[in-house]
């Protein structure tokens, strides 16, 4: 019998040829579904299908034969230790930092990424319904570890929110719909599981192969003080012996149909993996910040509450701050009167500027109005002189404790993830003893009371979905299903 992954969908295994829709905005998509994926099934299915006729021109390195795989892994594999040790020993010679020039730079990264970050695994959501297929197991598995197995300190999304959290990189939500593009990708592969098995496959084999950007990336990132560690968890889980690589490949073997046509799934398969190259990237977010134009679009956000806040007497070259701040265009202006009017002083310590002093410091007049990612990026535009050339140095950090200073201050946002209970698998409970304010023993008693192990297993499903897994029921659920499953 023919697979029906191969025969349900032929629009989508011919899309180079098809007539689509037009494909709703990634970043409306993004939010969609992860508010109501259900109501939105039809709008991720015309996405995917859009995107994978964008990626018909675009060439797959993939090998002809399943056989040549492994080899294929382990080449490029070997091909990105070789150019990380060069970069590492230029970097012992003198050369400079090859991704962040400054510490706002990386910080930026963080921010540009979270919409990708921030649905990390979920285009195998899809997949946990199938936990009764071992051919399935390789791509649950998967899925599972990018949930960190229902352990909050391994959830791959609560740990990228604590990081955002730590350093003040918010309203990420408001980045460029291109931003937002594989993540949208992801999530419909996600809620699309079944009618795009193949995509999902290619996709999955393309994602969890090692880059060179992630090996960079973590050793830049600790060079700031900026905890690595969701990076260097890619680094291991990913790996080509044991890890997220080697299943990729498992799954693929183990899903390739026995009857039907082989050569198209293959084709799916290669449309899948294609996917990966859209929207933007870590090298392209890197390659297009700019530290002025940065701060310039942060003083413009300001300035929606703050052109009518400020008092009359406070004056930039003769008008007001108000004056200054009603049209976002006189921005980049005001901040030139700034410096004229030696209010900032660029090249020298941030100390020496009155602007610095006004936003920074318990005890300072805009206590508050700037987070601290915002105030990084004024603060390397101050060090920085007119000319561009380095002028005053921040103090050397000591980057071999990055993580655990990232996890102290994270115990200062009272974050609910860091007092998750280990509850046990099921435990039954009397109807008297049972608040039902309480969602944990809640979730309990609904499995307790399941009919089977299929309905508990489709009711944990539901709450290890993108939008909740990293919540305290999710992650409970997430506990409940391995422990259910036994792989």
């Amino acid at each position: 019998m023919t697979p029906s992954y191969v025969t349900d969908v032929p629009e989508v295994a011919r899309a180079s040829t098809a007539t689509h829709p037009v494909a709703t905005p990634a970043k409306d998509l993004y939010f969609a579904l992860q508010a109501d994926p259900l109501g939105n099934a039809r709008a991720a299915e015309d996405f995917l299908r859009t995107q994978i006729a964008a990626v018909q021109a675009i060439p797959a390195d993939l090998p002809p034969t399943l056989a040549q795989l492994p080899e294929w892994i382990q080449a490029r594999t070997d091909a990105v230790g070789l150019e990380y040790r060069d970069y590492l020993n230029a970097r012992k010679a003198g050369a400079p930092r090859r991704y962040f020039g400054n510490r706002a730079h990386a910080l930026n990264f963080l921010k540009a990424a979270a919409p990708t970050k921030l649905v990390d695994g979920a285009w195998l959501y899809g997949m946990l319904r199938h936990w009764n297929n071992p051919d399935f197991h390789p791509l649950i598995k998967t899925y599972l570890e990018e949930l960190g197995e229902g352990v909050p300190d391994k959830n791959h999304v609560t740990i990228y929110r604590k990081l955002l959290a730590t350093h003040g990189c918010d309203g990420w939500e408001h980045l460029s719909d291109n931003h937002f593009l594989q993540g949208a990708i992801q999530l419909a592969l996600g809620h699309s599981g079944d009618r795009f098995l193949p995509e999902v496959i290619g996709y999955n084999l393309g994602y969890e192969q090692l880059p060179l950007h992630l090996l960079i990336t973590s050793y830049e990132l600790n060079e700031f003080g900026i905890d690595p560690y969701y990076f260097t968890l890619h680094v291991t889980v990913d790996n080509a012996a044991t890890g997220h690589a080697q299943k990729a490949v498992q799954a693929l073997v183990d899903l390739m149909p026995r009857v039907g046509d082989r050569a198209e799934f293959y084709r799916r398969v290669l449309d899948g993996y294609r996917l990966n190259e859209l929207g933007a990237s870590t090298n392209s977010v890197i390659a297009d910040f700019d530290l002025q134009d940065e701060l310039i679009d942060i003083l413009v956000q300001k300035a929606v509450t703050g052109k009518n806040m400020h008092s009359d007497y406070c004056r930039v070259a003769g008008r007001s701050v108000n004056d200054w701040l009603a049209v976002p265009e006189q921005v980049p202006g005001f901040l030139g009167a700034l410096e004229s009017a030696g209010w900032i002083k660029r090249g020298e310590d941030v100390e020496n500027s009155r602007f610095w002093r006004l936003i920074h410091g318990e005890r300072a007049e805009m206590f508050g109005v700037f987070s601290a990612y915002e105030q990084q990026v004024l603060k390397d535009w101050i060090l920085t002189a007119p000319d561009g050339r380095e002028g005053a140095k921040e103090p050397r950090m000591l980057t071999h404790r990055a993580r655990q200073r990232t996890m102290d201050n994270l115990s200062q946002h009272q974050d609910r993830s860091s007092s998750y209970p280990e509850r046990g698998l099921i435990r039954r409970r009397a109807g008297r003893d049972l608040e039902t304010d309480n969602e944990l023993a809640l979730l309990e008693q609904q499995v307790a009371d399941a009919a089977g192990k299929v309905e508990a297993m489709a009711l944990l499903g539901e709450l290890m979905s993108p939008a909740h897994h990293h919540s305290a029921a999710g992650l409970m659920a997430t506990r409940m299903y391995t422990k259910l499953l036994d792989i």
